[in-house]
């Protein structure tokens, strides 16, 4: 009997697949959080200015993050790592959610959310540019599969009397989606080189809220918070907590661990959990078209995600 060899063995331990697991498992965790951003923001957006949501979702992260992170004796990133954590820091927490904020003011949410599409297949090359490296056929496959799902996903509940789609507001919207990726690939590389991703985080989040505390006064028209009811601050402060600080790193560490071209796929499902959330919390119902894109987004992300088996 021929017997197996040890690498195989280890391999094929229950301890490695469980840990080739946990970074889908924490990716999709996210994107369920993260899919909560339309309607977190549609509550606060209801009655705060957009931009101003903006803001208040970064500063506070900040506000929760810098002591967190002197709590835990955090270190700071070292000198290696300065430019992708500036690059992190930056595009995460200021240039993506104020670009995306203006931009999306000025051009539909069909427009909005089909640019927001390509975010998984921009970190995917992005990753694959600084990796030096060609992503294969069957990643290619998977990400236009998705990305017909997204189509059809967001072109099938477009709003009768939908907003007018204006040529900047797509070209803001697509910058803070290149910025987004920028982000993505920038802290799963300090994860790949051994910094902490709740350092990453916490510490960018601080970061963000100090290059972007001076637009306050401009959104807010001087210094003091805006009124609003619990529920829309309620909104911003899950924003600021759960989407910015939990969510990110998780997502980093996830992608430090299951590769970035791999994980970042999985963001494909983010629109389809806000509408699985949005069924639940704005009581919208489900069509043929969302079960056509589900099945599509699906597929898409299998495909991306699978590797073909080698011969034993």
């Amino acid at each position: 009997m021929k017997r197996q060899s040890p690498e195989l063995a280890v391999r094929g331990s229950p301890a490695t697949a469980l840990a080739g697991w946990l970074p889908l498992a924490l990716a999709l965790a996210v994107v369920v959080v993260w899919g909560a951003t339309p309607v977190l923001t549609k509550l606060a957006a209801a009655e705060i200015e957009p931009l101003m949501v903006a803001v208040l979702r970064t500063v506070l992260g900040g506000v929760a993050a810098a002591p967190l992170a002197l709590a835990l004796r955090l270190p700071l990133p070292p000198r290696s790592l300065a430019l992708p954590f500036a690059i992190s820091s930056f595009c995460a927490f200021v240039g993506f959610p104020v670009l995306f904020t203006i931009g999306q003011r000025m051009t539909s949410a069909m427009h909005g959310g089909l640019i927001l599409a390509a975010l998984p297949i921009l970190t995917g090359l992005y990753a694959a540019a600084i990796e030096r490296r060609r992503p294969k056929a069957r990643w290619w496959t998977g990400c236009v599969v998705a990305m017909a799902g997204e189509v059809v996903l967001i072109a099938g509940r477009a709003p009768a009397g939908q907003a007018a789609a204006s040529l900047g507001g797509d070209l803001l919207v697509v910058l803070s989606t290149l910025l987004a990726a920028m982000g993505y690939v920038a802290g799963a590389r300090m994860g790949q080189a051994g910094y902490a991703s709740i350092a990453t985080t916490l510490w960018g989040v601080a970061a963000g809220s100090v290059l972007i505390a001076p637009i306050f006064p401009f959104a807010a028209g001087g210094w003091s918070l805006p009124e609003a009811s619990p529920v829309a601050w309620g909104a911003i402060a899950t924003l600021a907590w759960a989407t910015s600080i939990i969510g990110y790193i998780g997502w980093y560490w996830a992608l430090a661990r299951g590769g970035i071209a791999r994980i970042g796929t999985i963001q494909f499902l983010q629109p389809l959990s806000g509408l699985v959330l949005a069924y639940f919390l704005l009581a919208e119902r489900p069509s043929l078209t969302l079960i056509a894109a589900t099945a599509l987004i699906l597929t898409g992300v299998v495909v991306a995600r699978s590797q073909p088996r080698t011969a034993r």
